[in-house]
């Protein structure tokens, strides 16, 4: 099920919210279990066949959990035993996730690599089963190093479950949901964050529907015209890059956004996943805006424990390539996402040597605007060229791209691919360097959404108003969404 559905819209978002408000007044633990219920309908509509998949990784988790947590409370004689729990709770995460992933693509590679006819075994990937491992393997790390334990299985259900972030993020820690589900506010209704909530929800359908949406045919038309190995120009090339950098971060912030709004209809707050990435002026700075909860996964839960930086500068480079190339592969069993990873590691190991490098606090106050400048455009320049490997389904595909962007090989001036596919070359270029100045220069989501909620909080006929106008609009982009053809899925649904 989709957020840009009228099924959810005007269905399934109605009857969660009546039930979760009207069961909270008497019950707080049944509104818990409601709301679990309605998150594994919402995963159960799309790919039913899975839902056991969920409830067993669900219920092995739990119990590895509690495991972990016994034993840890046994002083220091049951921190081995913790440990040794916590391997087997990542082993178990991991080979469910390598399976259902990575199964085809090991299989396809070692037939390459030695001549073999082995046959794959065609798994179909569950949708969200990258999140949701994740979200369980950092609860079972966070149980054996902070002791946290969950004695509830409904509100651990739910904590893995809940439907806002289930199948693309953000990644979620036990920390983060637990005390909410416990508090009584939570289940009773608050026209403030309800409101602001609505609004948020209709700034993510705006970003996915119109934006997101907008932009795809531009970067599908040059995307497969150079998986097909045809000829495109500099400049239908560049705009086919382009275009899919704002898809990408418009689709997937799109969703982060209707998370987040979502949840506050719920008086559960999420933490953001993006906070204006391509306002960043260096590559480190870039993955502290870009899908920060993973991020923050990638650094706490793999970065550091390679070691960090806390082994000296080569040591801290390896760690950096590691970390980055495993946050590639988690993206997609492609070869492609691997190199994505490795580009983005040799840019973080390049701006740390950089920075060493670079004597600090010379330059005058011209000098840093203009060093500002630069320092953005190479770190905008640098992701773009990375997100081609990113969109290409093959690394010819994505090679030709990069060759016909640098001018290499193009043999024609006139454009071809765009045109072909009945696509205005002048509106793509404006929409490009349009998307450009509102990502670097415009207030993110985050920040309007909470001038919003202090607004509704403050004043319920500002509530009212934010109701009824966010309503509307929320009405009409579905509308619009639904009188297409087909309906997109989100991009990160296949992470």
């Amino acid at each position: 099920m989709l957020f840009t559905t009228a099924v959810f819209a005007f269905l399934y978002l109605p009857v969660v919210l009546l039930g979760f408000y009207w069961i909270g007044k008497r019950s707080t633990r049944g509104a818990a279990a409601w709301l679990f219920a309605a998150s594994l309908f919402f995963y159960g509509y799309w790919m039913p066949q899975y839902v056991l998949l969920l409830l067993g990784s669900i219920v092995a988790n739990f119990f590895f959990g509690s495991r972990i947590a016994a034993a840890r409370a046994n002083s220091d004689a049951g921190r081995k035993l913790s440990r040794d729990w916590l391997a087997l709770g990542v082993f178990f995460n991991l080979a469910l996730l390598g399976y259902f992933k990575y199964a085809d693509f090991f299989i396809a590679n070692l037939n390459a690599l030695l001549q073999t006819d082995f046959a794959q075994p065609g798994v179909i990937l569950p949708i969200g089963i990258s999140f949701f491992t994740f979200t369980q393997i950092a609860f079972l790390a966070d149980a054996h190093q902070k002791g946290v334990r969950e004695y509830q299985p409904t509100h651990y259900g739910l904590f893995v479950t809940y439907f806002p972030h289930l199948v693309a993020g953000p990644v979620l820690h036990h920390a983060q949901m637990m005390p909410q589900f416990a508090q009584r506010e939570t289940y009773q209704l608050q026209h403030g964050n309800f409101a602001a909530g609505l609004a948020i929800l209709c700034i993510g359908l705006f970003k996915k529907i119109v934006v997101a949406d907008g932009m795809a045919p531009y970067a599908d038309a040059a995307f497969g015209g150079a998986d097909a190995l045809a000829n495109l120009t500099v400049l239908e090339a560049w705009i086919g890059a382009l275009s899919y950098t704002f898809q990408l971060y418009f689709d997937f912030s799109g969703y982060s956004d209707m998370a987040v709004g979502l949840s506050w209809m719920l008086n559960i707050r999420l933490p953001y996943n993006f906070n204006s990435p391509y306002r960043a002026t260096n590559i480190s700075d870039f993955w502290r805006r870009w899908h920060i909860t993973l991020s923050n996964f990638l650094r706490d839960y793999l970065y550091i424990p390679l070691g960090g930086n806390r082994r000296g500068p080569s040591r801290r480079y390896v760690n950096l390539a590691i970390t980055m190339v495993l946050g590639g592969l988690w993206h997609g069993a492609n070869w492609t996402f691997v190199i994505w990873g490795a580009l983005h590691g040799a840019y973080l190991g390049i701006h740390h040597a950089f920075r060493a490098a670079l004597p600090s606090g010379l330059a005058g106050p011209l000098a840093r605007r203009v060093g500002r400048f630069v320092a953005w455009l190479l770190t905008f320049a640098a992701v773009v060229l990375a997100w081609v490997f990113f969109r290409a389904e093959s690394i010819k595909g994505a090679w030709l791209m990069l060759e016909r962007m640098i001018g290499q090989g193009v043999r024609h001036t006139e454009p071809l691919i765009l045109a072909n596919a009945g696509l205005s070359l002048t509106r793509g270029l404006v929409a490009c360097i349009f998307l450009t100045a509102v990502t670097a220069l415009l207030p993110n989501s985050n920040r309007i959404g909470e001038q919003i909620r202090a607004g509704c909080t403050m004043s319920r006929s500002v509530s009212g108003f934010t109701v009824g106008f966010a309503a509307l609009l929320t009405i009409l982009l579905i509308i619009v969404n639904e009188s297409r053809d087909s309906i997109s899925a989100f991009i990160y649904f296949n992470f």
